[in-house]
């Protein structure tokens, strides 16, 4: 196909397509007149006060009508927008959802393993037991020997 033929064929698609948007404006427009003119009839002002009155009266109870179902179609749509960000969220978790892999055993010293996660620059020792305090043999007799006078037991030696 030559290129002024498809260009030909483009122009003529976008006129259809612009004659097929305006005939659905019009349509548009001509619903909306009708709708009026059923919902919204001609206003009368009456010239007397009662009159008057029983028209705002009822003015008022289609205000309320009106706003009693928008209300409803307000929850209804919060729900339905509740509804589809879950199932959104449900999805996106389905999708999400891998095996993981099985790790593998690693022999690692406490101290290589801190390394690991520290870097090089940080020394760190885990040897626990040069951390601990020297206690002395006698100490901890003098301290078993006030436990047991303090807990109400004693001991013969």
């Amino acid at each position: 196909m030559s290129s002024s033929r498809r260009n030909q064929l483009k122009s003529l698609l976008l006129q259809i397509g612009e004659a097929m948007l305006e005939e659905e404006a019009r349509e548009a427009e001509q619903e909306k007149d009708q709708y009026m003119e059923e919902s919204c009839p001609p206003l009368s002002i009456p010239n007397c006060m009662q009159e008057l009155q029983e028209l705002c009266r009822k003015v008022h109870k289609q205000i309320d009508l009106v706003d009693d179902e928008r209300y409803d179609m307000e929850m209804k749509m919060k729900k339905s927008n509740k509804e589809i960000d879950d199932l959104k969220l449900m999805v996106r978790d389905l999708g999400g959802k891998f095996k993981k892999p099985a790790l593998k055993k690693v022999r690692m010293s406490a101290d290589a393993m801190l390394a690991a996660l520290l870097g090089s620059k940080h020394k760190v020792s885990m040897d626990l037991r040069a951390n601990l305090k020297q206690v002395k043999k006698e100490v901890k007799e003098e301290v078993g020997a006030a436990d047991s006078l303090t807990s109400g037991t004693f001991r013969y030696e």
